[in-house]
């Protein structure tokens, strides 16, 4: 704070300090006028052009992976389960190494094997299993040193990109992508109908049973359990089902066609 000299009378130095309030008002204001002009100026409101983005302080959750993305994401989740003569696909949805496969692969099986996507080798014993979601859960007696489960999706839509990661054929962890071509979908077979099905038209055959259906952020939306297989010959047709995930992992219904 300035001094007023001391010699300056008061009508003196009463005038002084109001001329230099009056300075001091004068400059924040236009101080104020100069941030808010350069404001305006850096975010492109003095020249028409739009502000520069910010960056964002967290990667957004709902950004899309490319499909090796995906399957580098997953592909540690998928295993290979071998049930006496059948051959299917299951993925790891808990820490404890839990894995969710379709029902039909392990189903009256007495020796189930399954392999981890680093190599381990296990036998494994089926602790929960719902014929009417062709969905059953396996519990392996050993663990690979990480476990990665899949991360837990939601619904999908219609049009929603999807990636299918399986052993069809026993070409193991194949890769295939394609959209979701319908919702609640109802397949038939021998032991009954299943609704509610995810109908999707990314490649599965024989040996894809049990394996995730993916959506674009690599989140796990559905199991597949069959394909559409109007000719009796276990070939593709371009129409395949998948369980979805909410229901697979608690829910009731029963079997679709073109069982793989």
């Amino acid at each position: 704070m300035e001094r007023v000299p001391q010699e300056t009378g008061p009508a003196e130095a009463q005038a002084a300090v109001a001329g230099r309030a009056r300075w001091f008002v004068a400059a924040g204001a236009a101080l104020v006028v100069v941030a808010v002009l350069a404001y305006w100026l850096g975010g492109g409101g003095g020249n028409g052009e739009k502000a520069a983005p910010r960056p964002s302080p967290t990667p957004t959750p709902t950004a899309a992976l490319t499909v090796a993305q995906v399957f580098q994401r997953v592909g540690p989740s998928v295993v290979v389960i071998r049930a006496g003569r059948s051959l299917g696909t299951g993925v790891i949805t808990a820490d404890d190494g839990t894995i969710v496969t379709a029902n039909h692969v392990v189903k009256d099986a007495e020796d189930v094997t399954v392999t981890f996507a680093d190599g381990t080798k296990a036998k494994a014993v089926v602790v929960a299993s719902d014929p009417g979601r062709d969905v059953a859960a396996l519990k392996p007696a050993k663990l690979p040193e990480i476990v990665v489960p899949a991360t837990i999706g939601g619904a999908v839509a219609v049009g929603t990109p999807v990636v299918a990661i399986g052993n069809p054929l026993g070409l193991t962890y194949s890769v295939s992508t394609g959209v979701v071509s319908g919702l609640d979908r109802v397949a038939e077979d021998e032991d009954g109908d299943l609704s509610g099905l995810i109908q999707f038209d990314a490649s599965v055959n024989p040996g894809s049973s049990g394996g995730p259906l993916l959506d674009a952020r690599g989140l796990l939306v559905g199991i597949v359990v069959s394909m559409a297989d109007p000719g009796g010959d276990e070939a593709f047709a371009g129409i395949a089902f998948a369980v979805p995930v909410v229901e697979a992992l608690g829910g009731d219904g029963d079997g679709p066609p073109g069982r793989i």
